[in-house]
């Protein structure tokens, strides 16, 4: 399964940007999908996650109020809109399917994978 993550760039701190990601419909209909990151060095950490129908969102708290995710059934798409973005967002954003309809917050919670897309925030 091939997911394709996009929209990643070089922006300035306090700035925006919008990732997109397309997951095949026969596996992430039912499915809820997250965005994971992971900086040079670091582990790979939860950043924010949809329900299978996107009516339940988590996030991590160091993006709460500042990220959204959302979905698009018609497209198979997933979103995260990046909002006051810092030098500590800097990082390769992947997407994910999850394993069941509502996520967890751990990887071993997805099954499927992006390729990632990278953000550099600069300060």
């Amino acid at each position: 399964v091939q997911l394709q993550a996009s929209g990643g760039g070089l922006v300035q701190a306090g700035g925006s940007l919008r990732l997109s990601c397309v997951a095949p419909r026969r596996t992430s209909s039912n499915n809820a999908m997250g965005w994971f990151r992971q900086a040079p060095g670091k582990e790979r950490e939860f950043v924010a996650s949809i329900s299978w129908n996107g009516g339940s969102t988590l996030y991590a708290d160091n993006v709460q109020g500042r990220f959204t995710i959302s979905r698009d059934f018609a497209s198979s798409m997933v979103y995260l809109q990046m909002s006051s973005l810092k030098p500590e967002d800097t990082a390769v954003y992947y997407c994910a399917v999850a394993r069941k309809s509502y996520s967890g917050r751990t990887p071993t919670d997805y099954n499927y994978w992006g390729q990632g897309t990278l953000v550099t925030v600069s300060s």
